[in-house]
């Protein structure tokens, strides 16, 4: 019973290395619009939905032609009072940053070329071109979101027909209902008077 008695080492597991992304962990409440602008590293177009970090998945070709396609027509007749912008955060308030793929904004919005984002009150036209990983918010979430914030001028933007051309249907504010109402659909020339005259023939996606 004289003798010293030693403890073993205990052998601990060595943990790997963690490899791959490391998404940021969201605080209780949410993220808001000012971490959306300062947390490092996220991907590019991430949005934010109810205090949720969004991340774009790739997209189709489609949707860049069709964005292309509708900037350039809405550039060649935008007052000079307006101005068009593609993929740029429009804050909405503190817990939701959609990324519409075009805005036509408020010429005075258009402060800085290190801007990242619009208010949505300097927005006349929000567009989104539908994607297949974002399908329920771009027809559902985001359109609500921007009717709510008062976005006067909506058009939501789909692959359709045998040819996969832009299929364009076109949205206003109800002023006593708040919400959208449809006022058109356009599958070959695009043709309306607000929130400017514009004239975008949508065939020509075969040029881009």
């Amino acid at each position: 019973m004289g003798g010293t008695m030693t403890a073993e080492p205990i052998s601990e597991p060595i943990s790997e290395p963690v490899s791959g992304p490391r998404w940021p962990v969201p605080p209780p409440e949410g993220w808001t619009v000012d971490d959306l602008h300062t947390l490092p590293d996220l991907p590019p177009h991430t949005e934010l939905i109810d205090g949720s970090l969004i991340f774009v998945s790739p997209q189709r070709l489609f949707h860049s032609l069709a964005i292309d396609l509708l900037v350039n027509g809405l550039r060649s007749s935008v007052p000079t009072e307006m101005r068009v912008s593609r993929e740029m955060t429009v804050v909405l308030d503190r817990r939701n940053g959609p990324e519409p793929d075009i805005s036509v904004v408020r010429k005075e919005a258009v402060k800085s070329r290190d801007q990242t984002s619009f208010a949505a009150a300097d927005v006349l036209l929000a567009v989104e071109v539908v994607s297949p990983d974002s399908e329920a918010r771009d027809r559902d979430t985001k359109p609500r979101k921007y009717a709510a914030a008062g976005i006067r001028h909506f058009w939501l933007v789909e692959m359709a027909g045998q040819d996969d051309h832009p299929v364009v249907q076109v949205y206003e504010l109800g002023t006593v209902s708040g919400t959208y109402a449809l006022t058109g659909i356009y599958h070959d020339r695009l043709k309306v008077s607000v929130p400017f005259g514009i004239d975008i023939d949508l065939n020509a996606i075969d040029e881009l």
